[in-house]
């Protein structure tokens, strides 16, 4: 029997309604494990082709790809690039432009990627399904963009918006994050941001 591949659990970063940045950044976190998750595939793919971990890893990607990351691409699109560009700071409003100019490359990425990934999970018992050089090549791209991209937000931008809110501005923010992904109020101290559960 074939080791399994995918990843789940991890830790679980606390937002609050004052700290919406935390939310983010624990955003982040997932983006970066499910990518992990999403290498650590191709490798597997090459010794065992597609079996049922193969299947499984490649829904987990596809479900964090298709629901939470363009969510997330949403938030800072509301919410962190506005407040930068208002700053009318050239070097900060150049690294906004990339980073908008980054989400809709990885939305392109990502309508290439996801065909691939269901092609995977509908294979499941071939043995010799392996990656072509296109898919390698887009898979590659797809992990490197976010890494950059990453460091980018957590380095410079998310630092400088984060500096200009007020408690009122963070209120609000966090208020649209829970709107848009139908949460529930939490309480008013913090609310967990818990990570899907991890598939034995």
């Amino acid at each position: 029997m074939t080791s399994p591949v995918w990843v789940g659990g991890g830790k679980e970063p606390q937002a609050d309604h004052e700290h919406p940045f935390e939310w983010l950044r624990a955003c982040h976190d997932r983006v970066e494990r499910t990518l992990d998750l999403l290498q650590r595939l191709v490798a597997h793919v090459d010794g065992h082709g597609a079996d049922a971990s193969s299947a499984q890893a490649a829904a987990q990607v596809q479900r964090y790809f298709d629901r939470a990351a363009p969510l997330h691409h949403e938030d800072e699109e509301l919410h962190v690039f506005p407040r930068v560009r208002a700053m009318c700071d050239a070097r900060l409003d150049a690294l906004v432009q990339r980073l908008q100019a980054d989400h809709a490359a990885m939305a392109d990425d990502w309508a290439q990627l996801r065909p691939v990934l269901l092609r995977l999970q509908a294979a499941v018992g071939d043995a010799g399904w392996r990656w072509s050089s296109d898919d390698r090549e887009c898979l590659t791209r797809f992990v490197r963009r976010y890494e950059s991209h990453i460091a980018t937000e957590e380095g410079e931008v998310f630092v400088a918006a984060e500096h200009a809110m007020a408690a009122a501005d963070r209120t609000a923010m966090v208020e649209d994050m829970m709107v848009r992904r139908a949460i529930g109020a939490p309480p008013a101290t913090a609310m967990a941001l818990k990570p899907s559960p991890a598939r034995r």
